[in-house]
């Protein structure tokens, strides 16, 4: 193919080249058909498909698709396998859809609770966030459909995101933000890396040649295509130099022109247009092989492999007295509207339009026990506030019951693409709900329907808890499969459930802004925040109960001693020691026992879901290179092990470790410890707190200088990175405003209130470059010059540039 590649490219013309690398409209590649180059589809995802009817923008709607659970349940799985069949069926349905690249997945690591998007990610941890991310894309691309690994990097906010700065030492960088990219480029290959919107430390990802050329290429081997996320690009030629091979969408004919003009001035190499066009070129002819015209996947097949993923990543995170599983010939009370309404899935981009939708209330009227089962609605989902009559309602089904099922959790309002959530609670509605069930039934089993943690002032009162997440279009009928038993419960958390927002590591510095936000925490996120600090979460990493019981033993680590080339082999048991069959999702991390530089108490290293029937016991074997004992060391630029002792740990969870052993690792010796020493410049890394107050100086001192936020822009200052928001700081901003704002409110009357808002939101934040993607052209890139001069105070200037063609 490569010969194949190079021949096209030699037979293009600038222009044609210079074309390539932008979009022909929201969703497609440009074609060539001269040289037989068809255009290639990029479409949402990464739990569903979502093809958009009118394909030129967001109009119309999408087509039907089969809805997965979003990425936090199907996280919870910890299954690889899973996940890889998941990328299978997604595979198959961008094939009958003809769809070349699937967007997803999102592979951003979950800093905070908070984030809006925090659904659409796996994991606190990159270790597990890389495997599952690489194992759905295995799935995905094993049917010959790209995927598009995103959003690289660092971005963990929804405030803002379109313009925040992200300041990040080196270190977290590398040991927490880079490394599930890492390992997912490595393990699977993705046929595009997305970048994301926001700067990392003082310049844009689109635009980063640290991350897109040094570190993604160089470093990592990765020879796809990099394409940016929908309206990132900030400078076209800046980002072509920094290894941004696509933008999309393709709304600025101008940017097209800019890479010719700059390749004719020779600011520009032609061979670095080359080579980016060459990689295009690649995914054109992978899309033009695997195209399957007339393929049409089995819905049934799909909606039971939906079904099955709801399952496996649900988590039991209490059952109190074994009160679950249901027995047969109890009373139900089902209580909750979203029983009836379900919340499967989030908002934003990867709302999927599922062809089948079960919920818990008809799927409970269809049990041969239905008679048994009795519903009260509990709450409104339009509203926060309790509802005297329905919780009375509520109550008298509860005492008339044996046991009562709430189901509650976050309404569509509360988390979605484009804000974050400004606090961990409930709708009032759920809790006061909960504790009033409770009082009048205490066999009370709360289902909690949410993409991120939440506060539980309840929890002593609920017998059970069920977390089962945003469950896709299959959760209605996999919940009443756990609770009666019919599936064992086997998921595990794969983030931290704190007990108060105040508890969590980054809440002093999320989401800070508008222009700048500081990761102080640095490499202390989640549990290796909750671990090092003695914080107790109200629910652990990697915690999740089972109906059936396991026991651990026999742990042997060969050799005792490794020396700087060495691998280690790890074997333990594992034995089912109830009644009935499950999985246990078993954990391995690995603690340097005692170091120079600070280190997290516990990290991840290793994991597998093992099946057990009663009694049954077998042999769990895994092998750790010297990356599992390493950390990213600043001065050599290279990932390095300090000599000394470290602990392997299996557990449970990142809190219940059932075995544990030691041994001496050799270091590479390559570097002096003694620079790795900074207890003095760093006292709160080294033994941080609960609250996480580090002191500005520390931050900037492990920065490496001092954090300067950049300045808000002014009259005088604006320029097409402004946003809507600073503009309207002057009257023509104010205007200019209050007429797009109209507008965008106009044209998306018909659209529900949770993706108005999300619209309105994304509009405030919203660099003026972007205008021209937003209203699908009809703002050109002369009228946001002369809107930037017109704000300026350059009137007569603005207004020329405005009504120039």
């Amino acid at each position: 193919m490569e010969e194949q590649i190079r021949e096209i490219v030699n037979r293009l013309t600038l222009q044609e080249k210079a074309s390539l690398c932008s979009g022909e409209d929201y969703w497609h590649t440009k074609a060539i058909e001269r040289l037989g180059l068809p255009s290639v589809m990029l479409t949402d995802g990464p739990h569903g498909l979502r093809k958009q009817k009118q394909s030129k923008d967001f109009s119309g709607g999408s087509y039907e698709a089969t809805c997965f659970p979003t990425a936090s349940c199907l996280a919870a799985s910890w299954d690889r396998d899973l996940l890889r069949r998941v990328g299978e069926a997604l595979g198959e349905e961008c094939l009958q859809e003809d769809v070349g690249v699937l967007l997803g997945p999102g592979a951003n690591i979950k800093r905070s609770p908070l984030c809006g998007r925090n659904f659409e990610y796996f994991s606190e941890d990159p270790f597990l966030s890389g495997e599952l991310a690489g194992a759905l894309i295995q799935g995905v691309q094993s049917k010959g459909v790209g995927t598009s690994l995103k959003h690289f990097a660092v971005n963990n906010q929804e405030s803002n995101r379109m313009t925040i700065d992200a300041f990040v030492d080196e270190r977290a960088m590398r040991e927490i933000y880079l490394a599930g990219f890492e390992r997912a480029v490595k393990k699977a290959g993705p046929r595009t890396v997305m970048c994301a919107y926001n700067k990392v430390n003082g310049t844009y990802a689109s635009q980063n040649r640290l991350l897109l050329t040094q570190i993604l290429r160089e470093e990592w081997g990765y020879d796809g295509v990099v394409v940016s996320d929908w309206g990132a690009v900030s400078d076209r030629v800046a980002a072509l130099k920094a290894g941004l091979d696509l933008e999309m969408p393709g709304v600025f004919p101008e940017n097209d022109q800019a890479i010719v003009d700059a390749v004719r001035a020779g600011e520009l190499d032609e061979s670095v247009l080359d080579e980016a066009v060459a990689r295009l070129i690649k995914l054109i002819l992978q899309y033009k092989a695997n195209k399957a015209d007339g393929y049409r996947f089995d819905r049934d097949a799909h909606h039971r492999l939906a079904v099955e993923a709801a399952c496996e990543g649900a988590v039991l995170l209490k059952n109190e007295d074994g009160i679950l599983p249901l027995k047969k010939g109890m009373r139900i009370a089902l209580i909750g509207e979203f029983a009836k309404h379900p919340r499967y899935q989030g908002a934003g981009s990867s709302m999927v339009n599922p062809w089948r939708l079960d919920n818990a209330y008809d799927q409970a009227m269809k049990l041969p026990n239905a008679s048994d089962i009795t519903y009260a609605r509990g709450y409104d989902i339009r509203t926060d506030a309790p509802d005297r009559q329905l919780i009375e309602e509520a109550c008298n089904a509860a005492k008339a019951a044996d046991v009562a099922v709430i189901l509650a959790g976050l309404t569509d309002d509360y988390e979605s693409e484009g804000f974050d959530r400004t606090h961990m609670r409930m709708p009032p509605a759920h809790n006061v709900l909960i504790e009033e069930v409770a009082r009048a039934n205490p066999n009370v089993v709360v289902v909690l329907c949410n993409g991120a943690p939440v506060e539980m002032p309840w929890i002593g009162s609920a017998r059970a808890v069920l977390e089962l997440y945003l469950s896709g279009q299959g959760g209605g009928t996999a919940l009443w499969k756990l609770l009666y038993g019919e599936v064992n419960p086997c998921g595990k958390l794969a983030e931290t459930f704190p007990e108060k927002l105040e508890d969590c590591p980054s809440t002093a510095w999320f989401p800070m802004g508008p222009k700048g936000v500081e990761y102080r925490e640095s490499i202390y996120v989640g549990y290796r925040f909750y671990d090092k600090a003695g914080v107790k979460p109200l629910f652990p990493f990697g915690h999740g109960l089972s109906y059936t019981s396991f026991a651990y033993s026999d742990l042997v680590i060969e050799p005792e001693k490794t020396d700087e080339n060495g691998i280690l082999n790890i074997s333990f048991r594992i034995r089912n020691t109830g009644s009935m069959a499950g999985k246990e999702i078993v954990q391995v991390y690995v603690r340097d026992v005692e170091s120079t530089i600070f280190r997290p108490d516990k990290e991840l290293k290793e994991f597998a879901k093992i099946s057990l029937e009663p009694g049954e016991e077998k042999e769990v074997r895994f092998r750790l290179d010297r990356r599992a004992f390493a950390f990213y060391d600043t001065h050599s630029k290279s990932w390095q092990v300090e000599s000394g002792e470290f602990e392997i740990l299996v557990g449970a969870s990142s809190r219940d470790i059932r075995l544990s052993g030691r041994v001496r690792i050799e270091g590479t010796g390559e570097v002096d410890p003694a620079v790795w020493d900074k207890r003095e410049p760093l006292p709160s890394y080294y033994h941080p707190k609960p609250g996480c107050n580090i002191p500005k100086q520390e931050f900037d001192a492990l920065y490496g200088k001092p954090v300067v936020h950049p300045p808000i822009h002014r009259k005088g200052t604006f320029t097409p990175d402004s946003t809507i928001n600073e503009i309207r700081q002057v009257l023509a901003g104010r205007i200019f405003y209050r007429i797009l704002a109209a507008a965008a409110r106009r044209m998306n009357r018909d659209t529900d209130e949770k993706t108005l808002r999300m619209i309105m939101q994304s509009l405030d934040e919203a660099p003026l470059r972007q205008l021209n993607q937003n209203t699908g052209g009809r703002i050109g890139k002369k009228m946001i010059e002369g809107l930037v001069l017109l704000c300026n105070g350059k009137r007569l200037k603005g207004l020329a540039k405005m009504l120039s063609r």
